[in-house]
């Protein structure tokens, strides 16, 4: 049986769980460096290692996060990127993948410009899993937060270091999937947390909701995820991949080497996540 939106999120950390291990979350934006090469690069990513993948709306205005993966917008959107050619390119990808989650991670802007409903319904159609709008607060969740759960799709939210026991409760509320705890306050890219601190934020978080948690942000290194893998039951790497995929493009390596750079970085994170000890 092909599942598909939250049970596809649901089913695969089932799965991990029944393996004992953490997964591997893979960032890309769509459409970097182009097109035709994001597609390759998206198509390569499970076989990789990538036990779920976080694909980036371009986006002019990226605000949370840092410069890795601002430059890479600039790289999609120069290159003619879209919403809709973003969704296009997933309905290829769930062509050929029916077991690999989604999550469509981006800003309201290009959504509400697309518009809500319809938005969700091509999304859905196009296979996407779940959503991660980082710029719509708690408060506006009926906005997009409650549409999107209505469409069966996850609305995943962010708990940061500084969500205190008052606010958790409230991040809490419509978060559906798993949760993302952003291991260190700021952007994307910058630093690397401590994995005790974050041991203890995971716990804080589970003691208040049965869904998976997954750490971001600062995980640039198979040692680094293994690290994150240990406490938490996922790790999310979004900016050593696409300075990987920048780094490539601008030697001016051919697509095909950008991919095999790519792949090669996704499968020493996931070799580094498989071989965690957890905690």
């Amino acid at each position: 049986m092909v599942v598909h939106g939250e049970a596809r999120i649901a089913a695969r950390f089932a799965a991990l769980k029944a393996e004992k291990r953490a997964g591997l979350i893979a960032f890309v934006t769509a459409g970097d460096p182009d097109m035709a090469t994001s597609q390759k690069i998206l198509e390569a990513l499970p076989a990789a290692g990538a036990d779920l993948i976080e694909v980036g709306m371009p986006f002019t205005d990226p605000m949370a996060d840092g410069p890795a993966i601002q430059r890479a917008n600039l790289r999609a959107l120069a290159a003619g990127a879209t919403v809709k050619k973003t969704l296009a390119a997933l309905r290829s990808f769930r062509e050929k993948d029916q077991a690999t989650p989604i999550v469509l991670m981006g800003y309201f802007n290009p959504i509400h410009a697309y518009g809500v409903p319809a938005f969700l319904r091509d999304a859905k159609a196009a296979g996407v899993d779940g959503l991660i709008a980082v710029d719509v607060p708690p408060e506006e969740d009926d906005e997009l937060g409650v549409p999107t759960r209505a469409a069966g799709l996850s609305f995943i939210r962010l708990a940061t270091p500084t969500t205190d026991e008052a606010r958790l409760p409230v991040v809490l509320a419509n978060t559906s999937g798993f949760v993302y705890y952003v291991s260190l306050a700021g952007i994307t890219g910058v630093g690397s947390a401590d994995p005790a601190v974050v041991k203890a934020a995971v716990s804080r978080i589970k003691a208040k909701s049965n869904l998976p948690v997954a750490v971001g942000f600062g995980i640039r290194s198979a040692a680094q995820a293994a690290a994150m893998a240990s406490v938490a039951d996922a790790a999310v790497v979004g900016s050593a991949l696409v300075d990987r995929i920048g780094d490539a493009y601008k030697a001016g390596k051919a697509p095909a080497e950008i991919v095999a750079e790519v792949t090669r970085l996704t499968r020493e994170l996931a070799d580094g996540v498989r071989n965690a000890k957890r905690a």
